[in-house]
């Protein structure tokens, strides 16, 4: 049976509550406790993030300028911005906006 518009406007809708209250659970629950395991993840994950990210963007990557090109750059300047500004938010988006205008001026 296919759904009318609102029916899927409803749906849309459910899902955005149920994906929200998942990501604010974790906060809500852990909110003013700081175990040993948090203060880890708190150091440990933008690095991690920052590697399976750069993986990420090297997987497929070929010996052709046009394939390698971009990603170094912009994994450089990821890596370069965050090391200036220590700005997790700053360094993706530059290092992506960075990868980007490599890869479409290499087209």
């Amino acid at each position: 049976m296919p759904l009318s518009n609102p029916g899927i406007a409803f749906a849309v809708v459910v899902v955005a509550v149920i994906t929200l209250a998942c990501r604010l659970a974790p906060f809500a629950l852990l909110r003013g406790r700081r175990s040993p395991l948090l203060a880890f993840l708190a150091d440990a994950m933008p690095l991690g993030v920052m590697i399976v990210l750069a993986a990420y963007t090297l997987d497929g990557v070929s010996l052709a300028p046009a394939s390698w090109l971009p990603a170094v750059a912009g994994i450089a300047a990821t890596a370069g911005l965050h090391l200036w500004r220590r700005s997790i938010g700053l360094s993706l988006i530059g290092g992506t906006a960075v990868y980007v205008a490599a890869s479409l001026a290499m087209a």
